[in-house]
């Protein structure tokens, strides 16, 4: 039909009987059967549920969890829930299924644990927000950490600041046998030095902005190398403030190094080799910690992970990210694929 002739039509159909209308809808839904089925497939691979649009992208994107093929069929809901089955081995999952928020409870609440980590309230504040108990709060932040914690960028990318920071050592939580007399509110080292009751942080940041960090059991060069392998190679350029550890990797790994004359005081003739950035991210780190009043450092790689998330994220740290960070959906999921 050209275009004059369906202008022509369109316009007679104010002319038309309620019975030619229905017959004329009749006929275009009949001649269009091919086009709505292909339409409602469309919106079946978009339908919502407790995680919104998010539950279906992963499995998209992820295939089965246990056998990672990608011949997915839908199999009804449960629990709010979608529910698949896959044609490979025959095993049903949701997109919750093997990650850190698989079985947690009162999906509708997450959102407003969510947002409440992203404000960084505290576990009183936390668990009035979201009508639960302080010890459900407290079990929900170490779930939703679980995967952030390890959702750290695979390589960095061109010049890339490091140094170590120290975090002091916490047994927080911990009823009976420690190794010194308690402290209240986090409290102060024993002695002074930045090795004594301290624990070794190494921060390493490109200049695009992704970090990486790791707890360290000791500075030392084979622990450096250890934590920073495969993420700084010799296409790297790597700078930091001279500490024989880090030089000592860098030498043994072949990546060009450079140390800075003084934290915050690059030479003259390379300005643009410092590692104002690393500080920068150490002293945000540590002012946003002391809201805790002390971290437990079994838990601090979990707190270290919240920290580069929200980092990374930025101005997008919404609740629904933070959800999809939660069960694996991280930002350096999508930097550095």
């Amino acid at each position: 039909m050209t275009s004059e002739d369906f202008a022509a039509w369109l316009s007679a159909i104010s002319g038309m009987s309620d019975s030619q209308r229905a017959e004329a809808k009749a006929a275009l839904e009949k001649a269009t059967g091919a086009g709505s089925e292909a339409t409602k497939a469309g919106r079946r691979n978009r339908r919502e549920d407790a995680l919104g649009t998010s539950g279906v992208e992963r499995v998209a994107a992820q295939g089965c969890p246990h056998c990672a093929g990608h011949e997915i069929v839908g199999w009804g809901r449960s629990d709010g829930l979608l529910r698949y089955r896959c044609k490979s081995c025959g095993r049903t999952f949701n997109a919750l299924t093997k990650t850190p928020m698989a079985h947690l409870r009162k999906k509708e609440k997450w959102l407003d644990h969510a947002r409440a980590m992203i404000e960084g309230k505290s576990l009183a504040k936390t668990a009035a927000q979201c009508g639960v108990h302080p010890t459900t709060a407290f079990r929900w932040r170490h779930r939703f950490l679980r995967a952030p914690s390890v959702n750290k960028p695979r390589t960095l990318r061109g010049i890339v600041e490091a140094d170590e920071t120290f975090i002091l050592e916490s047994f927080k939580g911990r009823r009976s046998d420690l190794p010194r007399a308690a402290r209240k509110r986090g409290g102060k080292a024993r002695h002074p030095g930045a090795y004594q009751d301290s624990i070794p942080v190494l921060v390493a940041r490109d200049r695009k902005g992704s970090t990486f960090d790791a707890v360290l059991p000791q500075v030392t060069s084979a622990a450096i190398g250890a934590a920073l392998a495969g993420i700084v190679t010799p296409v790297n350029h790597l700078v930091g403030d001279g500490g024989l550890p880090i030089c000592g990797f860098a030498r043994r790994a072949g990546i060009p190094f450079h140390a800075v004359p003084s934290p915050g005081k690059p030479s003259p003739e390379a300005p643009h080799l410092h590692i104002n950035n690393v500080n920068a991210y150490h002293s945000r780190l540590k002012q946003w910690l002391n809201r805790f009043n002390g971290v437990a450092t079994k838990n601090l790689p979990n707190y270290l992970g919240w920290r580069r998330a929200l980092e990374a994220w930025g101005d997008n740290a919404q609740p629904l990210n933070w959800v999809n960070g939660a069960i694996g959906n991280g930002p350096y999921q999508q930097v550095t694929l």
